[in-house]
């Protein structure tokens, strides 16, 4: 991999992250397009580098909320900070069993199938779609049936391991995560921002346990490794893109979820998924 190649997928990944239309998936798309040949060990620890960028712009962005959270737990305050840390490790439950119990299984998927991204864009399509569509009325807006309309709730323990759940699904390539949490909050009825910050939030564990796996794996079978075959220079160009395009994507994807307008992803999910299965590029 070259460093233009590295500069591409780092934005690519900056970008889907946050936004609703699956990073994995574009990364494998991506790779594709740009004629990218890498051995799926080193591809796979690229995407986790620039997955790590991200996480990194997603603590920048929200540090505000973020530093808070790590003093109240790690003095053990039982204040709504505490609450929502605890609510996060309880969002982590499910994609944890899945990343130890069916860790070979989902990394058969990360080889370029463009018919399995194909139609999990088209099923991150229908979520958005879903989310827009049956939970978007204002509150001081009367139906024309004379039903109240629906009131947003905080995230309770119950919702933080649903919208977990959702995140355990979503690491199917072409099923975005940020999509799925999010359109799976709206969804159950979660207030849309707070929902927003939860999904971002939630990845940071997740990822950050996966790059410590990497590392461990680097010090005691340092054979294979991205660095080996990528090279450093393109880790870096792609690591510094993924994070500089990530903290610009995050702050957008916030005022994005506040408007309501994910529906506009889900078009977009739907023509790029219709296209993977149809052509394969």
């Amino acid at each position: 991999m070259d460093t233009l190649n590295a500069l591409i997928m780092g934005i690519v990944q900056g970008l889907a992250e946050y936004l609703p239309i699956s990073s994995s998936g574009h990364l494998e798309i991506c790779g594709k397009l740009l004629g990218l040949d890498l051995d799926p060990e080193a591809s796979l620890e690229f995407d986790v580098l620039l997955h790590v960028a991200t996480v990194l712009s997603t603590i920048v962005v929200l540090w505000r909320e973020f530093a808070p959270l790590c003093v109240s737990f790690f003095t053990f305050r039982r204040d709504k900070n505490f609450d929502m840390v605890m609510k996060i490790l309880v969002s982590c439950i499910p994609v944890a069993v899945v990343g130890l119990c069916f860790k070979d299984f989902i990394e058969g998927f990360f080889d370029k199938n463009m018919t399995v991204i194909g139609v999990c864009l088209l099923v991150t399509a229908a979520l958005l779609s879903f989310s827009y569509f049956f939970r978007t009325r204002p509150l001081d807006e009367v139906p024309a049936n004379g039903r109240k309309p629906y009131k947003p709730r905080d995230i309770n323990y119950i919702d933080a391991f649903v919208i977990g759940c959702a995140q355990a699904v979503a690491v199917l390539p072409g099923l975005s995560r940020s999509g799925t949490t999010i359109a799976t909050g709206i969804l159950i009825g979660d207030k849309r921002e707070q929902v927003a910050r939860f999904s971002f939030l939630m990845v940071i564990i997740p990822i950050l346990g996966q790059a410590l796996l990497d590392i461990k794996d680097y010090i005691t079978e340092p054979a294979v490794t991205s660095a080996a075959e990528i090279g450093w220079m393109p880790m870096l160009v792609g690591f510094l893109a993924s994070f500089i395009v990530g903290c610009l994507a995050c702050r957008w994807m916030l005022d994005i979820v506040k408007k309501g307008k994910l529906v506009w992803f889900a078009v977009y999910c739907l023509i790029v998924g219709v296209l993977c299965i149809t052509t394969g590029f």
